[in-house]
């Protein structure tokens, strides 16, 4: 193998461009010459394509979003748009490609993988809702970034004795609002893997209430409910001033966290040794500090599963 190329796609996370580098410059050290496609696929099938040196990925290791840009393209479901990204990449001579992205971004690597063409994903996402690795690149960013949000309207949340209703990302997955929730010391969390009744919900507030408690913090994931529909619901059921905040995408910008730095450059330098080693078709990951990889058709078919430990442990210390 001696051409390689790199792509993002799908919504950008904090560390992409730390897992960019760690290809372009995983790839040249072994002699490899390593290709950056933008926009996606939606610039595959369109041969946005160019050569990549090691001065294109100088100073990005500490810049959100990614270089490569990002873009969708549903259309790449169709098997015919499949062979004209494949054509673009036989075209530029390119032998393997790294896919950085979520879910739709790993079913488009298999689909070019199940066409004959070797692909590695990794993991891209701030959702934390990929199978196969505990934590994906842009998660830690993004719940830090939550965190810090969520000290600040504690702040102002007590002044004025206030409920504040907190939205946070993750239509399918809860790990943002349990993980920054858990962390942030919020009254209630809500998430899509969890179902809770507004009986429950009002049950703790007034339980806090009645022990003297004058503020609360209640986290929701928008997969379960928009934050205002929910500060709306409650204004009519209890006696209390409740404000919404919607963090909405400032959760995916920003610098990486070091420890999304240190995954990403991890993940990306496995995804060109596993190109070398002539292994398609895989995604890789991180379990117990262990890098590791499975067949991508296998981690797309998996549902993602959220920890219940931790929302054991949320509930105790809500009390």
């Amino acid at each position: 193998m001696k051409k390689i190329a790199v792509l993002t796609s799908g919504g950008d996370s904090p560390g992409m461009n730390a897992a960019i580098r760690a290809v372009v410059r995983k790839g040249i050290y072994h002699d490899l010459e390593v290709y950056g496609i933008y926009h996606g696929f939606h610039g595959l099938v369109n041969g946005n394509i160019e050569k990549l040196e090691l001065g294109s990925v100088g100073d990005i290791i500490h810049r959100g979003g990614t270089i490569l840009r990002s873009a969708r393209l549903p259309e790449f479901v169709n098997p015919e748009v499949q062979k004209e990204g494949l054509e673009q990449l036989h075209k530029h001579g390119i032998e393997g490609l790294v896919v950085i992205g979520g879910d739709g971004s790993y079913r488009g690597a298999n689909a070019l993988t199940n066409l004959g063409f070797p692909c590695v994903g990794v993991p891209g996402t701030i959702d934390n809702d990929i199978s196969g690795t505990e934590f994906t690149i842009g998660f830690d960013t993004a719940i830090n970034t939550v965190i810090d949000a969520i000290d600040k309207i504690r702040d102002t949340a007590s002044s004025h004795d206030r409920t504040f209703v907190i939205e946070v990302m993750g239509r399918g997955a809860g790990d943002i609002a349990l993980w920054s929730g858990l962390a942030g010391g919020a009254e209630t969390i809500l998430i899509p893997e969890e179902k809770e009744t507004i009986d429950n919900i009002i049950d703790r507030l007034n339980r806090g209430k009645q022990r003297g408690k004058r503020h609360s913090i209640i986290v929701v994931a928008e997969g379960v409910m928009s934050g205002v529909k929910l500060a709306e619901q409650l204004k009519e059921r209890i006696d209390a001033d409740v404000r919404v905040s919607v963090l909405g995408h400032i959760q995916r910008g920003g610098s990486p966290s070091a420890t999304d730095r240190f995954l990403a450059s991890r993940l990306g330098a496995r995804a060109v040794e596993l190109l070398l080693e002539g292994k398609g078709g895989r995604a890789v990951g991180i379990v117990k500090n262990t890098i590791v990889d499975h067949a991508i058709s296998e981690i797309i078919n998996q549902p993602h599963k959220i920890d219940n430990e931790i929302i054991r442990l949320a509930k105790e210390l809500s009390i």
